[in-house]
């Protein structure tokens, strides 16, 4: 997923892909879809019209990945996309217990919560190894 750092010049116009894979399977993969279907059957939503607020917040876009434990069965998957209001201060972060994980991360340009998840163990780890590789061939 591509993030930019800062607020857009109009944070709260932005615009969101608003969904749940829950009710809605194309909200796991929306870029499976051409561009047609995808106006078709996964939601866009204008964040300062969708989420009524009584103050000024800056909107972003978030993309939540959960993965759910089962102890007799296999894990579940669930993908929501929306809008956010009060921002983390990492762009990606993790939130992990014993029965599930969830990867949470915003961006603030439209539609950006389209985008697959980065992964922030992988990049962990491709960032030690690229350390060590530099270190061991200097």
């Amino acid at each position: 997923m591509l993030f930019y750092p800062g607020f857009r010049g109009t944070p709260s116009s932005i615009q969101c892909y608003y969904c749940n894979s829950a009710n809605n399977s194309a909200c796991i993969d929306v870029k499976a879809f051409d561009d047609e279907t995808r106006a078709r059957v996964i939601p866009v939503v204008t964040c300062e019209t969708a989420i009524p607020s009584p103050v000024a917040v800056e909107f972003f876009c978030r993309k939540i990945v959960q993965t759910i434990f089962h102890s007799h069965r296999d894990s579940e998957v669930r993908v929501t996309r929306g809008c956010g209001w009060v921002r983390h201060h990492k762009e990606c972060y993790q939130a992990n217990n014993q029965d599930h994980l969830e990867t949470v991360c915003q961006c603030t340009s439209d539609y950006c919560n389209s985008a697959e998840a980065a992964d922030p163990t992988s990049a962990a780890v491709l960032f030690i190894a690229l350390a060590t590789a530099l270190y061991l061939y200097r």
